[in-house]
């Protein structure tokens, strides 16, 4: 608006300057005219650009008139409008802040906190933003938010709740900052937990503490190890044992059926033997009843002079009837 009404200014400027010289001065008619056609330049450049407006990339134009939110939007480029039409550009990209907070936790421990916020205005959205909380909707709306949710939500745990429940933590931080946003048409994109800080004494009472649990957690270890170690030994004794009883049953049941076997085949040997003695008696007696029933007379004393050296013996034992040297009749 401020634009077009300088242009007019300028150009009735120039007019009215033009007039005047040519009326008054008429030598410089040639000036006059150069005036004229300035102020015609100048005026309508002006006028040019109070009925046009440029909209960035990643921007929506507002259109307003004398402060008054229409419900048109202009998109990115050049358009052109009424004189008495305002552009505000809104910025339609994600943004990210990075907002640093100091808290407190439900057991009254102070924690810093470093809270990342990634946000966009959508275009639908960008007349009602407008209108409701104008263009300084982060300090008016997302940093007071943001501030309060995680205020809010961090109160809830005790600090050491805070180290080990991070993710819940910021679920519901996320959770509770976009619902208050969306009231001022701000969608909430993405957050995180940059980083949480504790005092130095709580920090030192945590590390003790995590050095006490792993102490207690390796004397644990170690007796359980023991006692694993015990056990196991107690079944190795009692194998053992086990198979030192089974070896020696085994070993006398195997020298007590080796013995039988033995005694067993010892008297298999002794009757052999005896069947053998027994016949050998027989065979020798059938071998002298045989000779027994086969000698005569004549045939002992064929045997006996077989045997005789030719000698006659000095000495005769018999009766007087004898009459021969060796069995022989006279």
């Amino acid at each position: 608006m401020f634009g077009f009404i300088l242009g007019i200014i300028l150009m009735l400027a120039g007019i009215i300057t033009c007039i005047a010289m040519i009326v008054y001065d008429r030598d410089n008619a040639g000036a006059a005219v150069g005036i004229l056609l300035a102020g015609i330049i100048v005026g309508g450049i002006s006028i040019f650009f109070g009925c046009t407006a440029s909209v960035p990339t990643g921007h929506t134009g507002v259109v307003t008139v004398f402060g008054r939110v229409e419900d048109k939007t202009f998109e990115a480029g050049f358009h052109t409008k009424a004189p008495w039409e305002s552009v505000q550009k809104i910025d339609n990209r994600v943004q990210r802040a990075t907002i640093e907070l100091s808290c407190f936790s439900s057991d009254l421990q102070e924690v810093s906190c470093k809270y990342v916020v990634a946000y966009q205005i959508n275009k639908k959205n960008a007349p009602e933003l407008y209108k409701t909380i104008g263009l300084a909707y982060y300090d008016t709306a997302i940093d007071p938010a943001t501030a309060e949710s995680v205020k809010t939500i961090m109160a809830h745990y005790t600090a050491e709740e805070l180290i080990g429940n991070r993710d819940n933590l910021a679920k519901e931080i996320e959770s509770m900052l976009g619902e208050q946003l969306a009231q001022y048409n701000i969608e909430l994109v993405s957050t995180a937990i940059a980083d949480l800080d504790f005092t130095d004494a709580f920090t030192n009472a945590v590390e003790a503490k995590q050095v006490a649990q792993q102490n207690k957690l390796k004397a644990e270890i170690e007796q359980a190890q023991a006692v694993k170690q015990a056990e196991a030994d107690a079944v190795v004794a009692q194998t053992k044992a086990e198979a030192d009883a089974s070896i020696s049953k085994i070993k006398a049941e195997a020298d007590a059926e080796i013995a039988k076997i033995q005694a067993q085949a010892d008297l298999e040997a002794t009757k052999i033997q005896a069947d053998a003695a027994e016949y050998a008696g027989q065979k020798e007696a059938a071998k002298n009843k045989a000779i027994n029933e086969s000698l005569s007379g004549d045939l002992l004393n064929y045997y006996y002079l077989q045997q005789w050296d030719g000698k006659l013996p000095e000495t005769y034992i018999g009766s007087e009837n004898v009459s021969t040297i060796v069995g022989l009749e006279k």
